[in-house]
């Protein structure tokens, strides 16, 4: 991101180091992650500490720090889910998707993630995949449910992700 685009970031959420976290929010929302150069402009704009904006973007989970996929897969294994079969739903996403917890597809299309709960345990095991809840996930419904993410949200730079291959 550079500096006019944040400048204009800091004007709609405000210059006081109270704003950070909507800014990192921001940041995040328009560039898939916080890139280091962008945190260190943040720093400097805010006169912040580099270690205060570091400190905020590694300590809540929802940022990250390197790029993610364009749709975002998480699998709940709290508790209930786990009893109800998520261990064997991640196990068919990695399948799926050639990729573990915390990494990301190299067509850059997902990036799977794992949570100890995510407050929907009536419905487990559950899938989020772009925010959208799919309950009662089961390895036979994976497929059906990544699928329909890979003719969304294309862009020219973008090729199809290849699910199931």
């Amino acid at each position: 991101m550079d500096m006019q685009a944040l400048n204009t970031l800091v004007e709609k959420c405000g210059e006081d180091h109270t704003a950070t976290i909507a800014l990192l929010q921001e940041i995040q929302a328009a560039e898939g992650y916080l890139p280091r150069k962008t945190l260190q402009r943040l720093s400097q704009r805010l006169k912040l500490p580099l270690s205060r904006v570091y400190g905020l973007a590694t300590f809540y989970r929802s940022f990250s720090m390197t790029p993610t996929g364009r749709h975002r897969v998480c699998v709940c294994l709290g508790t209930a889910c786990h009893v109800r079969g998520a261990p064997s739903v991640l196990g068919e996403v990695e399948r799926q998707l050639g990729v573990g917890p915390g990494e990301t597809t190299k067509d850059m299309q997902f990036t799977l993630e794992s949570v100890n709960c995510v407050g929907a345990c009536a419905m487990g095991p559950i899938v989020i995949v772009d925010g959208k809840y799919h309950g009662q996930m089961s390895p036979g419904k994976v497929k059906k449910c990544l699928k329909g993410q890979e003719k969304t949200q294309k862009g020219p730079k973008d090729e199809k992700a290849q699910v199931g291959r």
